[in-house]
């Protein structure tokens, strides 16, 4: 099926609908031009109309933007088109920009991640995972191995879900239900993993800007969902298997072609040298001595960098969880480094210099969207609109009863409904977290638990959305195996899996908040707003 007989395919029902709509979506970038211009306009209008907020405060000095008298604390609306705003936005850019706490954050992390994926180390563990897999337990292993694989980026999309195909039909099962398993692991369970990653301290970082607006101090925790990540993992793994073996799998009929000169090919491919076995092996070595050495800083007697001493409870380990990133960056860094050196990609330290440039240059894009969405938040706290709005609807909330689980699962369905015409789960988030986090807190509702709620309803409609942008690609892939294939087909495909993950996420978010649920070490699903802090 060519291009053109693809694209009118695509353009019918709702999902033709909901992808045309997006396609007049300017890119993320010149969405948050339009906020920040919108942003201005609001802040003017609710300065003449004197729009304000407050509630009781227990400290001695008001957070920034705020007015304290006789213990309330008090926000009024800021124009933007004032002097002084005007004269901060420019005396301040660089500042605003360089101190947002996402781009140090993403930019630590790829540098180590880049070389680790360049030297070949993330391809090998993914092909590795998967050589020799039993028939019978494929599915659940495809099903583990691409959620764990989104530590290795969009990679995952191009190496596992090809393979998935290429496995299935190697032992006589239909290989568009391997592309079908794969693609929901990747896609539908992007919110799951075994251990936390790249994601978490990017979305975290979102997160941390928009909670300071009510506990200045609040500093996130790269291993604050770990716990529910995990569940998504525990959970969606039978779901993808049972979807795929009794429900995909018989409705495509028997695989019964012939294993052709390609298909051997593609078998070779995925088998493992011996300098990549080789690799993996002092790579695991590694990883195993970078774990022992952040331990021993841990528990060392009389030399614990890692442990506050001086405090007491859950935050005596907030030196460890803020040491997660830069974990992440000398795991990825070393391993990488040690693997490439075993297989021939890192002949010397140029090489490394070289694929941390390298993996510098591919998010550029994300470097110029950051500095606009750095604008935008500084300056929604400058206008003083986002303490106004969580404030007043944390009020009006809290007026309405609503219970805490109905709140969490409308922030869930939102996400999903905007993951059909965004696909970038950081751009909605940088909007999102900075009224529902604050608002959240007042509520009483963690700024963890909001971002699990959050990181839930953008996952599994990852799978329906034509707008996704390895939709394509997937497609292109299925084509392989059954020219038939058009956009309607793999969206039928994937549709039961994108409903039972849909209902298994609400399920999960309201049990959560429910059993009251540790969401990783040191994060609950209640807040209790300091004494230092709005109470």
């Amino acid at each position: 099926m060519t291009a053109e007989t693809i694209r009118p395919l695509r353009q019918r029902g709702v999902l033709g609908f909901i992808e045309r709509v997006g396609n007049y979506l300017p890119d993320p970038t010149i969405i948050f031009i339009y906020l920040i211009a919108a942003l201005m306009l609001l802040s003017a209008l609710g300065a003449a109309l004197g729009w304000s907020a407050s509630l009781p405060f227990a400290g001695k000095e008001a957070p920034a933007n705020a007015e304290l008298a006789n213990g309330i604390l008090i926000y009024r609306a800021s124009n933007l088109f004032s002097a002084d705003n005007i004269a901060r936005l420019f005396t301040e850019m660089p500042r605003t920009y360089a101190s947002f706490a996402p781009l140090g954050i993403v930019l630590t992390i790829m540098m180590g991640a880049a070389v680790a994926e360049r030297s070949g180390l993330f391809f090998a563990l993914i092909r590795g995972s998967l050589r020799n897999t039993p028939r019978r337990y494929m599915t659940p292993i495809i099903a583990i191995v691409g959620m764990v694989s989104h530590h290795a980026a969009d990679a995952v999309y191009v190496v596992l879900i090809p393979m998935a195909a290429v496995l299935f039909a190697s032992v006589g099962r239909h290989p568009l239900a391997g592309i079908a398993a794969a693609l929901a692991a990747v896609s539908g369970g992007y919110a799951g993993n075994i251990m936390p990653g790249q994601l978490d301290v990017l979305l975290f970082g979102f997160t941390q800007e928009a909670a300071r607006i009510i506990e200045p101090g609040w500093m996130m925790n790269p291993l604050g969902n770990w716990y529910f990540i995990l569940g998504i993992v525990i959970f969606f793994t039978p779901i993808i298997w049972f979807i795929t073996d009794k429900v995909v799998e018989p409705r495509l009929g028997i695989w019964d072609e012939e294993v052709d000169d390609q298909l051997r090919a593609d078998l070779e491919k995925g088998e493992l040298s011996d300098d990549e076995r080789r690799g993996l092996r002092r790579a695991g070595v590694v990883a195993l001595l970078v774990v022992a050495a952040f331990t021993a800083l841990c528990l060392w007697p009389g030399y614990t960098p890692f442990i506050d001493q001086d405090a007491e409870g859950p935050i005596r380990l907030q030196p460890l969880y803020a040491s997660i990133i830069a974990a992440l960056f000398i795991l990825f860094l070393a391993t990488g480094a040690v693997f490439g050196r075993a297989v021939g990609t890192v002949k010397g330290s140029a090489d490394i210099v070289d694929m941390m440039r390298d993996g510098v240059k591919t998010i550029a894009p994300y470097l110029v969207f950051v500095f606009f969405a750095a604008h935008f938040v500084a300056m929604f706290n400058w206008s003083g609109i986002g303490p106004i709005i969580a404030i007043s609807g944390a009020e009006k909330l809290q007026s309405m009863g609503l219970p805490a689980p109905f709140l969490l699962v409308c922030v869930l369905l939102l996400s999903s409904v905007l993951d059909l015409f965004i696909g970038s789960a950081t751009a909605k988030w940088s909007v999102l977290s900075s009224v529902v986090v604050p608002m959240f807190m007042l509520l009483g509702i963690s700024p963890e638990m909001t971002t699990a709620a959050y990181r839930m309803g953008d996952s599994y409609t990852n799978i329906m959305t034509p707008l996704m942008s390895y939709f394509p690609l997937v497609l292109v892939f299925c084509q392989r195996w059954d020219k038939s294939m058009g956009v309607g087909s793999l969206l039928a495909l994937m549709l039961p899996y994108a409903l039972c993950f849909m209902a298994t996420g609400i399920a999960m978010t309201v049990g959560w908040v429910a059993f009251d649920l540790p969401l990783g070490p040191g994060a609950q699903v209640f807040y209790q707003i300091p004494a230092h802090a709005v109470p």
